[in-house]
């Protein structure tokens, strides 16, 4: 009895292997959520704004209702699973996140495109906790590397949907939307077949969970939280208003300039998930927010080459701290995997939506000029709040 006792144990506080496949799966399917939703959502303002004939608040609406949509049902659905897994919910959010953004091509008013973009959001919503909580357990003993390579994967999503603008959609129009659909389709031939490894990893979390040590760190969840919602307002606002921003550009140069800014930030997020092994999450949160500060302010003041350049840094460094915000979160919430998914990606990420439409208010009075100020001092803020989180040794201590 006693050794069966010992066997469970050892069971409890054995530190999973390292799935490859299951990783890449989620980093790929990670891809084609983003690619849709956080990225080509944003880079379609401009399409869709003349297309509906609307001012800059209604253009950033469509954002709101898109980020809004996936930050409230994020944190509810991470909760939500941790108490009853619904592993199914990877799979049905990656479809319905494709799908309505697909819709949106047959949207004939700006209330349908709003409820399809709701659609789009909702279903990205869904897939973000049970992606991010798979990709824990796929990491075995590398959970900062597990979660840089599933970011960058969202990161590249992000990066590549402001280029379908240039390279497709300049020539179909809104219309080429519906051609998401088929791809939708394949996603669902992606997930699937994971479900089953997935379902028993949960389970199983399910069964150890009152074993696990360390206990919610509710203080530093805030502040965490805070940080990742300043890090987003400036990392869509960039996006949304660069087009607007550089009125003397066409739009294809102004799409590659955003793809070169989120670009460099995916390249930012897998080194900074491997830094922070060595230099640890709270250094590397709070010295790249530092270090994207010079940029931001620099980047409205500098042309041509120099331009190009100041952007790709400012991307780099602003977006560095992306992995490591889900890894720090889910060790302040150790006992909640799929709500501290749901906080770190969900909620902190998509409210970036919400300041995108204060940001369009201020378009509408001060000027877009106003906006790239506003945006320039947010990694400061974020910065020096970051500086109050609690050190990560302690929480694993």
């Amino acid at each position: 009895m006693g050794s069966q006792m010992k066997v469970q144990h050892a069971d409890i506080i054995a530190e999973p292997k390292f799935n490859k496949q299951a990783l890449f799966t989620f980093s790929g399917s990670h891809f084609l959520n983003d690619l849709v939703t956080t990225g080509m959502v944003p880079a379609l303002v401009v399409m869709y704004k003349e297309a509906f004939h609307l001012n800059y608040t209604q253009s950033t609406l469509i954002v709101l209702i898109s980020y809004l949509t996936s930050s409230i049902t994020q944190p509810v659905f991470g909760m939500l699973s941790d108490r009853k897994p619904r592993v199914w919910l990877f799979s049905v959010g990656l479809f319905l996140s494709i799908t309505g953004l697909a819709l949106t091509a047959i949207a004939p008013n700006l209330t349908w495109l709003l409820i399809f973009i709701a659609i789009s959001g909702f279903g990205s919503g869904v897939f973000h906790p049970e992606a991010s909580r798979g990709t824990h357990f796929a990491s075995g003993s590398k959970k900062s590397l597990a979660q840089a390579i599933f970011q960058v994967g969202g990161n590249a999503g992000q990066a590549f949907g402001p280029l379908m603008i240039p390279l497709f959609l300049v020539f179909t129009g809104i219309d080429g939307l519906i051609w998401l659909l088929p791809i939708a389709f394949v996603s669902l031939l992606i997930t699937v077949p994971l479900l089953k490894w997935l379902n028993k990893k949960v389970s199983d979390f399910q069964f150890k969970k009152k074993e696990l040590p360390g206990k919610n760190h509710l203080t530093g969840t805030v502040l965490l939280v805070t940080v990742i919602l300043l890090r987003s307002w400036c990392q869509v606002g960039v996006v949304i208003f660069l087009p607007f921003y550089l009125t003397h550009l066409t739009l294809e140069q102004t799409e590659i300039l955003n793809f070169i800014f989120v670009g460099a930030g995916a390249l930012g997020t897998f080194i900074g998930g491997m830094l922070s092994d060595r230099i640890g999450m709270k250094r590397l949160m709070v010295g790249s927010m530092f270090l994207a500060t010079p940029f931001a302010l620099l980047f409205p003041h500098v042309h041509g080459f120099l331009a190009v350049l100041v952007l790709l840094l400012f991307g780099f460094t602003v977006l560095s701290s992306f992995s490591i915000s889900v890894v720090y979160m889910q060790q302040l919430l150790p006992k909640n995997l799929a709500l501290a998914s749901g906080l770190s990606i969900g909620f902190g990420v998509g409210a970036g939506g919400i300041g995108s439409v204060f940001m369009g208010r201020i378009s509408d009075v001060l000027g877009v000029s106003t906006v790239f100020t506003i945006l320039s001092l947010l990694p400061l803020l974020g910065a020096v709040i970051a500086s109050f989180l609690p050190n990560e040794k302690k929480l694993m201590a």
